[in-house]
């Protein structure tokens, strides 16, 4: 009998962050994907295209690049799912996993890089989408509370566009939110976005 293979923290986190993008991208309707999002420059579609491109770039430092897919223009769910399955190819083969890469942030294991990137991306990504397609943006209260401690601490680099690669923009400029405010508004406005931002109509 085979024994299951044992699932690390790191591929655990991301299956549960992944599969809550998921549900939120499968609740889009199809007429909402053209809708303004909290980032200037992008609409929801572009939402799910960042993600993608993240997905991208977590493979790079191995030499790898994403499956062949349906883009996010023809599908987003197809697109997501299947950037999602490489990355899990990573995270569920050891050798792979913890294969030292150089990242913006410095050497680390390969997926520790997921862990701190593309996987704390789909949380707060999540949250553009489902302010911009009127779904409940509420954060996981144990995923606040763990992303506290490091969003305080977000690296100058990270608010450099491009520095994952061209076409990439990881935090924006801080926003400023008033002292009292939710832990949650605080770590949006640390990773700059206005947590009372709200679509045009």
């Amino acid at each position: 009998m085979n024994e299951v293979p044992i699932m690390s923290d790191f591929a655990a986190r991301y299956r549960s962050r992944a599969d809550a993008f998921q549900a939120k991208i499968t609740a889009v309707r199809p007429e909402q994907w053209s809708n303004q999002s909290p980032c200037a420059d992008w609409n929801a579609r572009d939402v799910v295209q960042h993600i993608i491109d993240m997905h991208a770039a977590m493979l790079r430092p191995l030499d790898r690049a994403l499956s062949p897919a349906p883009t996010v223009h023809e599908d987003p769910l197809a697109a997501f799912l299947a950037a999602r399955a490489d990355v899990e190819t990573l995270l569920h083969t050891p050798e792979l996993a913890t294969t030292t890469a150089e990242t913006p942030a410095g050497p680390m294991s390969v997926e520790q890089h997921i862990d701190q990137v593309v996987s704390a991306d789909l949380v707060l990504h999540g949250w553009d989408l489902a302010k911009a397609t009127d779904q409940d943006p509420t954060l996981d209260h144990h995923e606040v509370q763990s992303m506290w401690p490091t969003v305080q601490h977000v690296p100058d680099e990270f608010r450099v566009p491009e520095a994952f690669g061209p076409g990439i923009v990881v935090y924006g400029p801080e926003v400023k939110v008033p002292e009292d405010s939710s832990l949650q508004d605080r770590i949006l406005g640390l990773i700059g976005r206005d947590p009372n931002w709200t679509p045009p109509r």
